[in-house]
């Protein structure tokens, strides 16, 4: 047994089968975002602070370890395990709860939880933001923010990498 209790932060870690309950606790209206967060940065830290100040609290989806992989963003993606990236990710101000799925969308999830404000960064069109269409239906609104700064995990991983 450690001498040093785990960090408040890691209840904000929430499996997806008890999420209904979980979020039924948060203030609304709930906003919902999501993506593979695998080495967070500066863009990554601004815009969940952004999409946060769009409601009174934040859930943010990962994708699964095996859902990254099939998006076709590199073999040895993730570099960080999903468990990892759920406590990097927990440890936010900005975020109210982090949980995950493992399908290549997250719409399943959007319609579990339905959310009234659905957001993604600026390189997805409103349009093109899955679960816009019924978020918008039920009166929600969707947000596409525009990234302030030029980086990303590709570009941080390639600069590493030396290429």
């Amino acid at each position: 047994m450690s001498l040093y209790p785990m960090p408040d932060f890691e209840k904000k870690i929430c499996d997806p089968a008890q999420l209904i309950q979980r979020i039924s606790d948060l203030p609304r209206p709930l906003v919902f975002t999501n993506g593979c967060f695998d080495i967070l940065h500066r863009g990554h830290v601004t815009y969940l602070a952004q999409a946060r100040a769009q409601g009174a609290a934040l859930v943010v989806a990962l994708n699964t370890d095996g859902s990254v992989r099939r998006l076709g963003k590199g073999d040895d993606r993730p570099v960080n395990s999903l468990l990892n990236r759920a406590a990097v990710m927990a440890s936010l101000a900005s975020v109210d709860m982090v949980t995950w799925f493992d399908a290549d969308t997250p719409f399943e999830l959007i319609e579990l939880i339905k959310p009234e404000i659905l957001v993604k960064g600026g390189d997805w069109s409103v349009e093109a933001i899955v679960g816009s269409k019924e978020t918008m239906a039920r009166g929600g609104v969707v947000h596409s923010i525009p990234f302030l700064f030029d980086t990303s995990t590709t570009k941080t991983l390639n600069k590493i990498r030396g290429k």
